[in-house]
């Protein structure tokens, strides 16, 4: 038996109806969609930045012209 003509249920005991069977056959098959439809989600890479211990230590102030200005502006 190839493997298309082969059935997705085998009734083995018991005498269902055929509403019976094709909620059962919609059930699985949802089933089976439903896992193999997801992919498994890559983890996304950490930043550098949260691993950084020196990145959250707060730069020495430098007092002049303009200090207060550049202590607003990024640091990099």
């Amino acid at each position: 038996m190839s493997e298309e003509s082969r059935p997705l249920l085998r009734v083995v005991r018991g005498n269902p109806s055929d509403a019976e069977l094709a909620a059962l056959t919609a059930v699985v098959a949802a089933a089976t969609t439903a896992t193999t439809a997801k992919t498994p989600e890559k983890p996304k890479p950490r930043s550098s930045w949260w691993g950084d211990h020196a990145a959250s230590l707060r730069r020495p102030l430098h007092p002049g012209e303009g200090a207060w200005r550049a202590s607003g502006l990024p640091q990099g």
